[in-house]
């Protein structure tokens, strides 16, 4: 698997799209917390997902190399030939250290990201892609990466060792 980077094009689309979605909620869903949730929620899974993956020979890691890609060209194309701006490396991340329990959250997480996608009508599959994205996007740049990693790392291990302390 290719080195993971993102560059400041990529985080600057992960923020717009947080801020479209943040405007949508303000705007169109009169501001009713229930409707944040599902895009908060996969964000934060996104981001976990970033950080989580980084650079390992999965499916997971290879879902996020592709998102991580994919933002990363349009945000390039965004800043460079939208505005003329440039586009710099702004990666600041390293693979999180989960325990064998903290990677088995990380799994339960993605099978509930999957279930919702497929199951849940009440939730807009737009709003589980876009907060997915956003959380790709902005999870290995600069501070957002260090302040993220602490706490996303911190509870998953905490769920992983009640995990393995029940069912290990």
């Amino acid at each position: 698997m290719p080195y993971m980077a993102i560059n400041l094009g990529g985080v600057a689309l992960g923020v717009a799209t947080v801020l479209v979605f943040l405007l949508r909620w303000w705007l169109k869903e009169k501001h009713r917390w229930a409707a944040l949730v599902p895009f908060v929620l996969a964000h934060l899974y996104g981001m976990l997902a970033a950080l989580a993956a980084l650079g390992s020979v999965s499916l997971l890691g290879a879902g996020t190399w592709v998102t991580l890609w994919a933002a990363n060209v349009a945000g390039y194309a965004s800043l460079v030939w939208g505005v003329g701006g440039t586009a710099p490396d702004v990666t600041r991340a390293n693979q999180l250290v989960l325990t064998p329990g903290g990677y088995v959250i990380v799994l339960l997480l993605t099978a509930v990201m999957i279930a919702l996608w497929k199951w849940a009508p009440s939730v807009s599959n737009g709003k589980l892609a876009a907060g997915s994205f956003s959380g790709v996007a902005v999870a290995l740049s600069g501070n957002v990466a260090g302040v993220a990693a602490i706490p996303l790392g911190t509870s998953v291990n905490v769920l992983g060792a009640w995990f393995t302390a029940a069912f290990g």
